[in-house]
């Protein structure tokens, strides 16, 4: 299979505008002819159906949630990045484009890249224009911070709940096109398979959350915006209910999942306390700005910090990486705390922590102006830990965050099944192997609000689509299938709660295809996950399919996480590099660092589908760098 990326001729910097200036268009009377299915209704679904409703699509959006404002995008922190050089600090389109690349480690299309950085202008200017209450400067202006992996200040928040406030204007914005009839919003559905005719997704097969009905609906095309897939490890800062679903079912009908080993660790969360916890919380990238992070130099120290002298403390990250210092790419700093800890200097209960401490910031600037950039992070710390933050260093470790690994898409978005897109942290196409922070609800924006109004157009004006309903046999068949689905985890009535299960595959996702990876402990892996199947002769669901049933809805979703781990240590143990995300302990440099190998790996791993416990088949796309130099990547 030729994966083709259509990415417009000529020089980089004009490919977007060209591309649009040669589009096939629909004439707005055209537009009310065709009908647009978006699943996910966080920042690249909640745009993206508002956009296209406001365009005179009829949209049909779909959520698992009671409401629309309760996608995990409310959960970002820290910021969204955008090339406005408000700081006048040398930013530019380029320099953003770059820092992009560079941090995911030159496994990305630049094509797509380039284009992100573009749009990232219009995105702060569209949501001021919703009301979204950016921090500003004392004479009005909007305020920047920095992040990781960058020189320059291009982040715009407010305070530490910059997801809350963007979902906010995207989310009036949905139901603004709700009220108008435009958008007909399906609540508490769960989309459970993709409906595929004469090779075109054509709909999808949903799940009544709480009546149970499993029914198909019919579109011209389907838009996924359904997030990461990072709970695959269980214990992640995402939210319980985020899961791989819609994108794996996807993935079985046809689309190729790219990438799927690149996940990110985030720096900065809260250690585990227990094995009683089901997930982890995540402290603002943002803090890195105003916080120093150490551990003791000596092994074994267990003095409380204040009791530590500076002589006796160990600032590995400013030492080891003087020009970037606590604002290092995430994946750096992250094997950088793993190093300290392994190392027998981590901190706290289980030595599984390194301390964020704000005492210089705290003294240089005033509790006050500390208070200001971050108090609700500094409140939700100490409501969680019982520590005050304000006067006593914050205790972190990585753990799973966000997902580079996606479907496998086009410079349209569009994935190898025409007729479905995918958009934001679903698809593959923009952060390689490391994302930037602040970069996520960028993404997310850029994808729904100006990038996908433009290629779905294009694809509507390409070609004439017959009409569907849901008679046709695919739909049918596919609805059926759910049906027995459902049918068939309920009577399996075993002895294992879907937890117990996805507790078990986290663990070994997290020791064998987690920080850091090896060939042995993959190999094991792919032993280890298949005995997992066990789910389906030992599972037990209470309760029937004709009502609210939680229990159900998990073990639907680790159904889905049992097959895609797989898939994910087979990507690991494939890629015989380190990269970004992706460190194979056996390709690291002298000083620890990631090693990899361009002349062998430089492309996108897109896997196809061959069915359960089969080897999935690899297809590669080639990336090409014209317009940045390949290089080692050093923050030094």
């Amino acid at each position: 299979m030729e994966l083709k990326s259509n990415t417009p001729n000529g020089p980089l910097t004009e490919q977007w505008d060209d591309y649009r200036a040669h589009l096939k268009l629909v004439n707005p009377a055209n537009k009310r002819k065709y009908n647009v299915i978006v699943v996910g209704t966080g920042l690249a679904g909640a745009s993206a159906a508002a956009t296209l409703a406001e365009l005179g699509y009829n949209v049909s959006a779909f959520t698992y949630h009671d409401s629309a404002r309760r996608a995990h995008s409310i959960a970002a922190q820290g910021g969204i990045n955008a090339a406005k050089n408000y700081q006048n600090d040398g930013d530019s389109i380029f320099r953003l484009f770059y820092d992009t690349i560079k941090g995911g480690d030159f496994r990305a299309r630049e094509s797509n890249v380039y284009r992100l950085a573009q749009v990232s202008t219009s995105i702060i200017d569209q949501c001021v224009a919703q009301g979204v209450p950016f921090a500003r400067e004392y004479g009005g202006y909007l305020s920047n911070r920095s992040f990781g992996g960058a020189q320059v200040s291009r982040t715009f928040y407010a305070r530490g709940q910059t997801g809350q406030q963007l979902l906010i204007g995207a989310y009036q914005a949905l139901m603004r096109q709700v009220g108008l009839g435009k958008v007909k919003l399906h609540n508490k559905q769960e989309m459970m398979d993709l409906i595929v005719v004469d090779g075109h997704a054509r709909g999808i097969v949903s799940r009544d959350m709480v009546t149970g009905k499993i029914e198909s609906f019919m579109a011209d095309a389907v838009v996924l915006a359904t997030g990461g897939y990072g709970n695959v490890f269980y214990l992640s800062t995402n939210a319980k209910n985020c899961n791989v679903t819609a994108t794996y079912r996807a993935h079985k009908r046809g689309a190729l999942f790219a990438n799927p080993c690149y996940t990110q660790i985030h720096p900065t969360c809260i250690p585990q306390s227990g094995d009683y916890q089901s997930k982890l919380t995540l402290m603002s990238e943002s803090l890195r700005n105003d916080g120093r992070i150490w551990v003791p130099l000596k092994k074994g120290d267990t003095r409380p910090p204040d009791q530590i002298p500076e002589a006796e403390r160990d600032y590995y990250l400013e030492r080891k990486y003087p020009s970037f210092g606590n604002l290092s790419p995430r994946d750096i700093a992250s094997r950088a705390a793993k190093e300290a800890c392994d190392d027998g200097r981590g901190v706290g209960p289980s030595g599984l922590g390194v301390y964020l401490d704000f005492a210089d910031a705290i003294s240089r600037l005033g509790k006050d102006v500390i208070a200001d950039r971050y108090g609700n992070l500094f409140e939700m710390y100490e409501r969680i830990t019982g520590e005050d933050p304000y006067s006593v260093p914050m205790r972190i470790y990585p753990a799973v965050h966000y997902t580079m690994g996606g479907l496998w898409v086009d410079y349209d978005l569009m994935s190898n099944v025409p007729g479905l897109f995918v958009l934001g942290e679903a698809n593959f196409s923009d952060h390689g192997a490391n994302r930037l922070g602040a970069s996520a609800l960028m993404q997310g924006l850029a994808d729904g609000y100006f990038v996908i109004p433009y290629t779905l157009g294009g694809y509507f004006a390409g070609g004439k689509l017959d009409s569907v309903s849901s008679d046709a046999p695919e739909a049918k068949a596919a609805v059926r299938e759910a049906e027995e689905k459902v049918k068939l985890m309920l009577s399996i009535n075993g002895k294992r709660s879907p937890t117990s299960f996805h507790r078990e595959l986290g663990a070994i996702m997290w020791d064998k295809c987690g920080m850091s990876r090896n060939e042995k402990g993959l190999t094991e892996a792919l032993t280890r996950i298949p005995e997992l199947r066990e789910f389906w002769k030992n599972v037990v669901i209470p309760g029937s399919g004709a009502e609210l049933n939680q229990s159900l809805e998990l073990g639907l979703r680790v159904a889905d996480f049992l097959e895609f781990g797989e898939l994910m240590c087979y990507d690991a143990l494939h890629r015989n590099e380190s990269c970004g995300g992706h460190f194979r302990e056996e390709y690291q440099t002298e000083d620890g660092e990631a090693k990899r190998n361009d002349d062998e790996f430089c492309y996108a791993a897109a896997w196809e589908y061959t069915g359960v416990g089969s080897k999935p088949t690899l297809h590669k796309e080639p990336l090409e760098f014209e317009n940045v130099q390949l290089a080692t990547r050093s923050y030094k």
